[in-house]
């Protein structure tokens, strides 16, 4: 009987002992466990350590980003252009006998920026940015374009209160802000003077917009007036938008809904500014619309409207003309549109067009623009695209075509 009560003892302290057991050994695994997280954690912290202190800093102690664009774009054109490299409108052929068709290389669309973000300033967020390229005209020497001078795109403060922001700077025009996509139309973008305004202005411009899935917003912006006539290398004199002692002013209604590759947006805007010719003062106006309409994650469709009167100064609308011979304020209405394919993550393509349609009587009475379009990018940073781009313009004398082949390749920081 004693021999059984041992028994049953020995086998009730085995199977006490045995998850004992286990569970210590769980412990030990945990605890193991535990240290190699907390040495992982150390050496992350060290390597982000290492990192801030190898980065940029402002002198305020703002966060600061440096980024950018390295182009170069080899091109051939069929005709005389106003810009070989990146050609707007196709010039009258009037020299018999010259040569035409021409091809180049040109690095000047390269870009250069730099960010600034601080997270609180005046119960708000700060960010700001500036961005250069290339395209400011090229050195009176023999290198040409090779020696090309930088130029000032855009440079923008923004202060943004949950659903409000005001922005200080220089940006596009608040009713037309939205361009086609194109490998080579970086220093001037594409469809310019035949469809598309884009110039870049100083502006103060205040925004807000209401919460939800679909936002609902409205803008207003003050914007510097410019009549787009060229100046000489020293003019400081007013043009014909200065002279007026008015400054240009628009306003937008949009709706935005979806993120990342399904964020849409419809917009409607109006302009308005004054110009003095002669002893009186008249108008500049516009109404324009804008979509970006995202069908699926990979196929989206993007466009531009407008309609208006003495539109040079918004970045060459009426193909550049302000005015009629008779000096009366030229109408012109315009736009574009584009469709854009991402069928691999690495590869794009779209196929667009515009088309600028002043009023019948002036210099140049229509520019229409179709171009397609390829990028890849096989690795980052690099990247390569191509374009084919056909330009008609009509003068007086009669219509002229030009085909634009660009082929471009670089890399991005």
């Amino acid at each position: 009987m004693t021999k059984r009560i041992y028994v049953a003892v020995a086998l009730l302290a085995g199977v006490l002992v045995t998850p004992l057991r286990a569970q210590v050994a769980s412990n030990d695994s945990l605890a193991a466990r535990l240290r190699r997280a907390e040495a992982a954690i150390a050496t992350l912290q060290k390597q982000i350590g290492e990192q801030s202190e190898s980065g940029v800093k402002a002198r305020s102690g703002a966060s600061v980003e440096i980024h950018g664009r390295v182009l170069m774009n080899g091109f051939l054109n069929t005709s005389r252009v106003n810009n070989v490299d990146n050609p707007q409108f196709v010039r009258p052929d009037s020299a018999a006998g010259f040569p035409m068709r021409g091809i180049g290389m040109a690095v000047r669309q390269t870009q250069l920026g730099v960010v600034v973000r601080v997270p609180d300033v005046l119960y708000g967020k700060f960010d700001g940015d500036l961005d250069v390229d290339f395209s400011g005209g090229q050195m009176p020497s023999g290198g040409g374009r090779t020696f090309p001078l930088m130029r000032l795109r855009t440079a923008r403060a923004f202060l943004r209160w949950g659903q409000s922001e005001i922005m200080i700077g220089q940006e596009s025009p608040l009713i037309s802000g939205l361009n086609p996509i194109a490998p080579s139309s970086a220093n001037t973008p594409g469809f310019a003077a035949a469809g598309n305004l884009w110039l870049w202005l100083p502006q103060a411009r205040i925004s807000a917009w209401t919460q939800g899935d679909v936002s609902y917003g409205i803008e207003g912006a003050i914007l510097a007036p410019t009549s787009g006539d060229p100046s000489a290398t020293f003019e400081t004199d007013n043009d014909l938008a200065e002279r007026s002692a008015r400054p240009y002013l628009q306003s937008r209604v949009f709706m935005k809904w979806g993120e990342a590759d399904l964020a849409g947006e419809l917009g409607c805007g109006g302009h308005v500014g004054w110009l003095v010719p002669v002893a009186s003062r008249v108008t500049s106006w516009a109404v324009a619309c804008d979509a970006l309409l995202p069908v699926l994650p990979w196929l989206e469709f993007r466009g531009e409207y407008f309609n208006g009167q003495s539109l040079r100064g918004l970045g060459g609308g009426g193909i550049g003309q302000n005015f009629t011979p008779a000096n009366r304020p030229l109408e012109s209405k315009g736009g574009w549109a584009q469709i854009n394919v991402k069928p691999t993550f690495n590869v794009r393509l779209g196929v667009g067009c515009s088309a600028d349609h002043p009023e019948p009587g002036v210099t140049r009475t229509r520019n229409d623009a179709c171009a397609a379009y390829t990028m890849y990018r096989p690795v980052a940073p690099l990247f390569i695209g191509a374009e084919i781009r056909r330009l008609r313009t009509e003068w007086a004398p009669g219509r002229f075509t030009n085909d634009h082949v660009t082929l471009a390749a670089g890399f991005e920081f």
